[in-house]
């Protein structure tokens, strides 16, 4: 692990956070999301996508910081599909 994957790790992950954090002014200036309102929600479908996609992010960006996506890749490849790696 270097300075340049944990600064760009942190960096991922803040905007992440951003996007949780903003997740009202995304809807706002983007729009719903047709597919997210019908399956997450009557009326905070949209914010609620926005919210798990921020997390998503939160979560690769600290993966990448601590250089553990290779590890967290190799254990979904394995624990959920089956692969010999």
């Amino acid at each position: 692990m270097n300075f340049g994957n944990f600064f760009a790790g942190l960096l991922v992950a803040v905007i992440g956070y951003l996007i949780v954090w903003k997740s009202n002014w995304l809807m706002n200036n983007f729009g719903r999301i047709s597919w997210a309102e019908a399956h997450l929600g009557s009326e905070g479908g949209s914010r609620l996508f926005y919210k798990i996609i921020g997390f998503i992010i939160i979560i690769a960006g600290f993966l990448h910081a601590t250089n553990l996506a290779g590890a967290f890749v190799r254990w979904i490849a394995i624990s959920i599909f089956g692969a010999k790696i």
